[in-house]
């Protein structure tokens, strides 16, 4: 005689283990890893960085590298990149500050890319309907970097959802991150020293850094509106 007694229990352990790391249940840690990441930073307000400073002892390349790891969390948790751009202008200067910045750029893109591509894609692909949404998944999957290149000069999209978007599509790790560690240097460099010169607001520097900022900003206004056109009669 066989014992059976066992098979009930693996049965249920495997329905289970289906329910818990279904499209749907794994949408629905995502959805609560963001809304605690938007209440932590409503509570924490983070934009406090830029009147205390930077912790004294922390200091040189270590520190450009800690406050790239900082940035690259906080925007995956929705903080605005502008205000972290401009901290790392008033920290460290133009130079070392462009370089923490577009670093926490790449990583915090990465960090939403790989949470949207791993707990949102499974469910997400199948609710792509209607013209537009259908438009700009299949240009995001197949012109990938040229697509998120675009959206990176341009800052008319959101950072977060430009990342979620890219990460339902079918579009790589590879063009990705290269489009977004390219595509975000102009912008982020004008912020960045914006916040280095922002002692001397009447200075040229800064008044060229303010002047770029507002030009990206209204033509990024007119290549959205001239893109939602076009994507609507694609």
């Amino acid at each position: 005689m066989f014992d059976l007694a066992p098979r009930p229990a693996n049965g249920l352990a495997v329905r289970c283990s289906r329910v818990l790391f279904s499209p749907w249940s794994r949408l629905s840690l995502l959805l609560v890893l963001l809304a605690s990441a938007a209440v932590t930073v409503l509570l924490f307000e983070p934009q406090r960085l830029l009147s205390a400073g930077w912790p004294p002892q922390v200091t040189g390349f270590s520190a450009v590298a800690l406050f790239a790891v900082v940035y690259g969390v906080c925007t995956a948790a929705f903080v605005p990149r502008p205000i972290l751009n401009l901290a790392a202008g008033a920290l460290f200067g133009s130079q070392a500050g462009l370089a923490a910045a577009v670093g926490g750029t790449v990583l915090g893109a990465g960090i939403a890319f790989g949470l949207g591509r791993l707990l949102g894609q499974d469910a997400l692909r199948p609710l792509l309907r209607g013209r537009l949404l259908t438009a700009a998944d299949g240009q995001l999957s197949r012109h990938g970097f040229r697509s998120m290149l675009a959206v990176r000069l341009f800052p008319g999209v959101p950072f977060a959802a430009a990342n979620y978007c890219a990460a339902v599509s079918r579009m790589g790790w590879a063009p990705f991150l290269l489009a977004t560690g390219i595509g975000s240097v102009p912008n982020t460099a004008a912020y960045v020293v914006a916040g280095s010169s922002a002692a001397s607001p009447t200075s040229p520097v800064f008044l060229a850094a303010t002047g770029f900022i507002v030009l990206t900003g209204l033509t990024a206004a007119v290549v959205g509106w001239r893109r939602r056109h076009r994507l609507r009669s694609a």
